[in-house]
């Protein structure tokens, strides 16, 4: 076959840009031989009805035939503008209505990814509306429906969460609708989908902004095009990329029509993994200041961008002017949609039996809702396709942790990549080609080796810390024939021999490969560390460059897991050895940065791999002594908010010793002197005026009742909650989904079992909006240095000595001004609650943790019956009992404090007021309690 055959080398830029398959390509460049146009024409009809070109629809009604045609029409010179629109949208169509990890399946163009997606939920849930104080739970909102209402939004996830799939089919609704698609369209963007499992009757999604031009931007891609360093960077840094991928396509002349549209009427701008550009030589900076310039310029457009979490997390890497939002894992209902979905695809495909079909259905569905391990799995979209492939294909068990399942995948993918394919001669005729075992005349596992060692080597000497390296042809093929038993083995042929193939390694430009996914990678590079040095190596580069190596350290403590748990505590063990450097215990010792990452990982590869209620003996020093890391890492600033969060969850999987976060009686108070303080605030309408209030003294809860204590009230009161959602979660942090009533049961459960230690007159109680105020700002005289004591001893714990508070109208509860995101967990900045102790710097001038941020806490205060304005206006006044009824009816709202997780930073101000109904129940609401003789009724 003649490389320089003009044909072979238009199909070669199809295959790369993604138009055709690569068993569409293999097909045709059989018929080179014939040297014919017309052939070429012919074969190219054929395959396409036969559906294995992307792009075409089962059911015909808008084929491949109608895409291409467009397509080809665009391509003509002095095509219209109208022309050049529908090519354009045609092949982007065709680009994105793909299942990315179908690679290597000959059948993969039949396969659409608009037939098996499922609506992807995110973390937010509404909590200004009506529906917030009328419903148990407020419904997670769709990704479409946070795009609906953020011009400009940048989407958070796990990796395989879902994120690509999201632009792809957001671009593709977009297209289709604009081209007159019968199937993909906008309708598809608002079909009703469930958000809560106990909801009836699903809502529709909402998308209030038409059909707008889809612009997709790889950003890796564009990484690589960056001009050097001296070239300013602007809008114009987009538009070249997205010119040079027009005229590769043939399209050119659809820039300036483009341009004026974006302009003029707007597009959906979809900026896809932000996470990956590398960030060496600035691109990172780069590439965000040509994003941020671009959106300044087309403000008309409405903007995605996805990347994964901890990535995006990283302050100097946000887009400014961009909201965030995180991908809630799949719910069991999405999980059995994606299913249903999946193997009615199956059916119609003809790959199985309808009764077999559903028969496979149903196993998997009951797997993911009964079995744990195969439901974590399960709700990452990545992993749930892997594992309907596997069982499609395999037809065997399915496996029940992350990393068997990779095994099997990267199996799965390798016989692909690898195996015996049919090749067309030049007269027209098929005979099979070797394997690349048989191909090199070496055995499969020593291919297997090469590939372990060629990915580890990839992981660590790529530039930067996300994304999938890029492996030079060159370097493969060395690997290759150095493994090869074959002398007569010729470089230019293996490499002729890879560049059609797809599987395990696929070509990605000219002479370059990747793994499909980072994680494929990640754990081939987990593969080689578990047979090399272990766990040695893989240590002291976990300790080195953390942000590289977490996730290969996972997968390598699961892989050596699976032959015995030794050798996890063995790896914990050398990450976090007995003689490191400082005493965990010892606050005065710095915590380095290197000895707290390699405690975290020590703490987390004991919490996912090991089963932890069956320690023996030998082990159990090791076990108190990651766990007292853990305890160090949350207390001290050595690592980001996001990853003491992380030891957090470590810490309560390896058991938190302490007390007065896991028990009731252990709970701790701190003490607020009797006299005035400042409250409200002069520029929001529903706290103004400041004004000084005067209180008698009193003490609260230094945390929030956590799952722990909430679990210990349940079982000991026998009260039934009202969600059982609420005694799920890690035990050390705060309980969530609970009501007003339920906090309220509890305050009353425990002034009787508390009432010996109790000043007379005094009771538990849940705080008054003025309480909790105080205890955040602090008043005019504060106690010299916190006072602290657990129930028995507050009769005597009361400080003698008060200082003046340096800020007393202070906006939030700490010493410094302003908002920090190293003191407060609010805006998705973890994601989730987080442990209690996460952010010790944040604490109010009494001592009180977690006042602003992470949960909201019920108070026992009104509001009134009208969402919008406040029956309980300010100046307060301690003595006007009707604002604490504790009998008012469910339709009088109350007013929580603090904000949450989930909430705007300014919802975590000390005075600002939020209302909800009492008989409401949200996932960033809890409560603390106060003990007080003020008058409750």
């Amino acid at each position: 076959m003649d490389d320089h055959n003009p044909m072979l080398q238009d199909l070669r830029r199809l295959l790369a840009s993604g138009e055709i398959t690569q068993a569409v390509f293999d097909q045709l460049t059989g018929t080179l031989g014939r040297d014919s146009v017309a052939a070429i024409g012919e074969d190219a009809k054929a395959v396409g009805e036969r559906g294995m070109i992307v792009g075409d629809h089962a059911n015909g009604t808008f084929n491949t035939g109608t895409l291409i045609q467009y397509i080809k029409a665009g391509r003509q010179p002095g095509a219209s503008a109208d022309a050049l629109r529908k090519a354009y949208l045609a092949r982007l169509m065709r680009q994105c209505d793909q299942v990315s990890l179908m690679a290597g399946d000959e059948r993969a163009g039949q396969l659409r990814l608009s037939r098996v997606y499922t609506a992807l939920l995110t973390t937010e849930q509404r909590i200004e509306s009506d529906d917030f104080g009328r419903r148990e739970k407020a419904p997670y909102l769709s990704v479409v429906d946070q795009l609906n209402r953020e011009s400009k939004l940048a989407l958070l996830g796990d990796p395989g969460g879902g994120k690509t799939s999201v632009a792809h089919i957001l671009a593709l609704a977009m297209a289709g609708e604009l081209l007159g698609s019968p199937d993909d369209n906008l309708a598809t963007l608002t079909i009703p989908i469930q958000r809560r499992a106990e909801e009836e009757t699903p809502a529709p999604q909402h998308w209030d902004h038409g059909a707008l031009l889809p612009v997709r931007i790889v950003l890796r891609e564009l990484a690589t095009e960056l001009p050097d360093a001296d070239t300013a960077i602007d809008a114009n840094t987009l538009l070249g990329h997205v010119e040079r991928q027009l005229q590769a396509a043939g399209l050119g002349e659809f820039l300036p029509h483009l341009k004026r549209e974006l302009l003029e009427l707007g597009g959906l701008i979809l900026l896809d993994g932000l996470d990956e550009v590398p960030d060496a030589q600035d691109r990172r900076v780069r590439i965000k200041r040509a994003v941020e310039t671009f959106a300044q310029t087309f403000q008309r457009c409405r903007y995605l961008a996805t990347s994964r979490t901890y990535a995006y997390q990283q302050q100097d890497w946000k887009l400014q002017g961009f909201a965030e939002t995180q991908l809630l894992p799949f719910q069991p209902w999405q999980i059995e949609a994606f299913v249903t979905a999946w193997y009615g695809q199956m059916t119609a495909l003809q790959r199985l039996t309808a009764v077999d079909a559903e028969d496979r259905a149903a196993r998997l569905t009951t797997a993911a809702v009964n079995n744990p391990r195969i439901r974590e799995l399960a709700e990452r979209p990545l992993l749930l396709t892997l594992i309907a492939k596997l069982q499609t294909e395999k037809g065997g068990n399915l496996p029940e942790q992350p990393e068997e399942l990779y095994a099997r995948a990267v199996d799965l993918l390798l016989d692909e990549w690898e195996s015996t394919k049919p090749r067309r001669n030049a007269n027209g005729s098929t005979e099979p080609e070797p394997s690349l075992a048989e191909y090199l005349r070496v055995g499969r596992d020593r291919i297997r080796k090469v590939l372990d060692q060629l990915a580890f080597e990839a992981h660590r000497d790529q530039a930067e810390a996300t994304g999938t390296a890029n492996i030079a042809g060159e370097r493969l093929v060395a690997a290759l024939l150095a493994a090869a038993q074959d002398p007569d083995a010729k470089p230019q042929r293996l490499t002729d021999y890879l560049s059609h193939r797809a599987g395990l390694l696929n070509e990605h430009g000219n002479g370059v490969y990747q793994f499909p996914h980072r994680t494929f990678q990640e754990y081939l590079a987990a593969c080689h560390l578990t047979d090399d040095d272990f766990p040695d190596q893989l240590a002291k580069l976990a300790k080195q460059d953390p942000q590289r190596w977490r996730e290969v350290v996972r997968l390598a403590a699961a892989k050596a897991g699976r032959g015995s748990a030794a050798s996890v505590w063995l790896l914990a063990e050398t990450l976090c050895p007995e003689d490191v450097d400082g005493n965990p215990e010892d606050t005065a010792l710095p915590l380095t940065e290197t000895d707290a990452w390699g405690a975290l990982l020590a703490g987390q590869v004991l919490s996912e791999t090991v089963d932890l209620d069956r320690i023996a003996k030998r082990d159990e020093s090791k076990r108190e002594r990651i766990r007292d890391w853990q305890l160090a890492i949350l207390r001290r600033q050595a690592l980001p908010a996001v990853e003491r969060a992380l030891a957090g969850r470590s810490l309560d999987a390896l058991g938190d010793p302490r007390p007065e976060v896991m028990t009731l009686d252990g709970m701790q108070f701190c003490y607020v002197p009797a006299g005035p303080f400042w409250m409200g605030d002069d520029a929001d309408d529903n706290a103004k005026p400041m004004h000084q209030v005067d209180l008698p003294a009193f003490w609260i809860a230094r945390h929030p009742v956590t799952v722990a204590q909430w679990r210990e009230y349940v079982t000991t009161s026998r009260h039934r909650p009202g969600d059982r959602d609420s005694l799920l979660g890690a035990g050390n942090a705060p309980a969530l989904w609970i009501s007003w009533h339920e906090a309220l049961a509890c305050c009353r459960w425990l002034s009787v079992r508390w009432a010996k230690h109790l000043p007379s007159g005094w009771r538990v109680a849940l705080p008054s909006e003025a309480e909790w105020e105080k205890a955040a700002r602090g008043g005019l005289r504060i106690p010299s240095a916190p006072c602290i004591s657990v129930i028995g001893n507050i009769a005597s714990a009361a400080p003698q000595s008060l200082r003046d508070n340096i800020q007393p109208q202070r906006e939030y509860p700490w010493d410094i001004h302003g908002h920090n995101e190293d003191l407060v967990n609010v805006e998705h900045d973890i994601g989730g609650a987080n442990a209690i102790g996460v952010y010790p710097q944040g604490h109010s001038p009494i001592g009180c943790e977690d006042l602003s941020g992470n949960v909201w806490d019920w108070t026992r205060s009104l509001w009134g019956e009208d969402w919008q304005k406040p029956a309980h206006t300010y100046p307060y006044r301690p003595d006007e009992i009707a604002r604490e009824v504790l009998s008012a009816d469910d339709s009088v709202m109350r007013i929580v404090r603090g904000g949450c997780w989930s909430a705007p930073r300014f919802a975590a101000r000390c005075a600002s007021r939020v209302r909800v109904r009492p008989d409401g129940r949200y996932g960033g609401l809890g409560f603390r309690v106060v003990l007080c003789c003020s008058p409750v009724r």
